[in-house]
């Protein structure tokens, strides 16, 4: 059977959602006490918010690359890292959880419009694509979500 490129949208949603072999972000933010989002377990350099709010820039920092060949995205590292390990409110938890979910809407939406061209190369950036730029995203966000969950079951707030 030849594999379209509808199924291969319909590939790209799934892995970016996340569920089946992986987490879903909304999975492993769920339920985080308060208390414990700004905690860093003895020996790891990041705190809960660390991991999500740097799941949030990334993610947001590739939809722009793809969407505006203008942007300039934040310095390596200190503009992908809040530098500190606590969210300044429960006001900013909940921001950075819903500025993911949008930008996560927005690359949807992208991929699943038939208009996209996934392989073509960027007009700004010949050497990759689209594909690759969402492959990225949903590799990258697979991963912190994996140490965010480690995260968690090292501060006792995570039960499978």
């Amino acid at each position: 059977m030849a594999r379209t490129a509808e199924t291969l949208r319909q590939d790209l949603l799934t892995l970016l959602r996340g569920g089946r072999a992986h987490v879903t972000f909304d999975r492993a933010v769920a339920g985080l006490p308060v208390a414990l989002r700004g905690r860093r377990p003895r020996g790891l350099p990041y705190s809960p918010w660390q991991q999500v709010e740097h799941i949030r820039i990334c993610q947001w920092d590739i939809l722009e690359y793809i969407r505006n060949p203008s942007h300039v995205s934040p310095e390596w590292p200190d503009g992908y890292w809040p530098q500190d390990p606590a969210p300044p409110s429960t006001t900013a938890w909940a921001r950075s959880l819903r500025a993911y979910r949008e930008d996560l809407r927005a690359l949807e939406a992208l991929v699943a419009d038939p208009g996209t061209d996934l392989q073509a190369p960027l007009p700004h950036d010949p050497e990759t694509t689209i594909l690759h730029e969402v492959l990225l995203v949903a590799d990258h966000t697979a991963y912190h979500l994996g140490q965010l969950i480690v995260l968690r079951r090292l501060l006792g707030a995570w039960s499978d």
